[in-house]
């Protein structure tokens, strides 16, 4: 039974959603996604839409009340697909990122996940410069690994390997054809669950370099669609408040993906 004091706290939040993502009940919202990158975005075996960043999406798409409908592009071609109007946000688990801000907007912290070098088991790697020289390093392209390997580690002698996406880079570590991948720890968390997996590890500390990973993972949005990103903000707020972001954190992790605790 909820108390008089608990339904002032509510009160604001219910009030920022009826002002916000009331706007766009039974509204289309195309949505922008790269679905190759387990756990977070990826098909299933008969080809459906599944992943912690689908499921929260598509709860913040309920919250508001709207219609979502799901666009699938590379995710080199996110950003440059929304400014084309191809769709309305990018839910693709984008990392914010100063230079990403210089050219789209986003919504608040939707996950927060460090950078983690991948390799085999027993590997002694570490993720600088000096540990992979003349090593060979998968990451994805477009991604904020890919500008963080080429910026830091490609000048200093380390071949950077960007592929299309996440599984591709994954095959040829398994495959001997790379020595470590940098990628998300939430994804590489997954792919060590896979019998292909098995026999990797993180290696190395992780890297929070706020410059290339930024603050979290957010939803990208044309900069002039504000209501759209208050809408989303709003969103947000009220499944963190509800309890369905824990819902879904749970279904995919065994640990808190938002960063902190709700």
């Amino acid at each position: 039974m909820k108390t008089k004091s608990s339904l002032v706290l509510l009160l604001p939040l219910a009030l920022s959603f009826a002002a916000f993502g009331g706007e766009f009940s039974g509204k289309v919202i195309k949505l922008g996604v790269d679905p190759t990158y387990p756990p977070l975005e990826y098909k299933t075996p008969q080809g459906a839409l599944t992943g912690f960043g689908v499921d929260i999406a598509q709860a913040m798409c309920d919250q508001m009340q709207a219609k979502c409908i799901w666009v699938e592009s590379s995710w080199d071609g996110m950003i440059p697909g929304l400014q084309a109007k191809k769709f309305d946000a990018i839910a693709s688990s984008m990392t914010i990122t100063p230079q990403r801000q210089a050219q789209i907007a986003f919504s608040d912290k939707v996950s927060n996940a460090p950078a983690r070098l991948v390799a085999r088991k027993g590997s002694d790697l570490q993720p600088t410069a000096a540990s992979l020289k003349g090593k060979s390093v998968g990451v994805q392209q477009g991604s904020s690994q890919e500008a963080y390997a080429n910026a830091l580690w490609r000048p200093a002698g380390v071949n950077v390997v960007s592929y299309q996406s996440q599984q591709e880079a994954n095959e040829d570590l398994v495959n001997g054809r790379l020595d470590a991948s940098l990628l998300a720890s939430v994804s590489a968390s997954e792919f060590f669950h896979t019998p292909a997996g098995k026999d990797f590890a993180f290696t190395g500390a992780e890297l929070n370099d706020s410059k290339y990973f930024g603050i979290g993972d957010g939803i990208g949005l044309r900069k002039e669609d504000t209501a759209l990103l208050n809408a989303f903000n709003a969103a947000l707020k009220a499944i963190i408040a509800n309890g369905t972001y824990k819902k879904v954190n749970d279904k995919y992790f065994d640990f808190d993906v938002y960063g902190s605790g709700q």
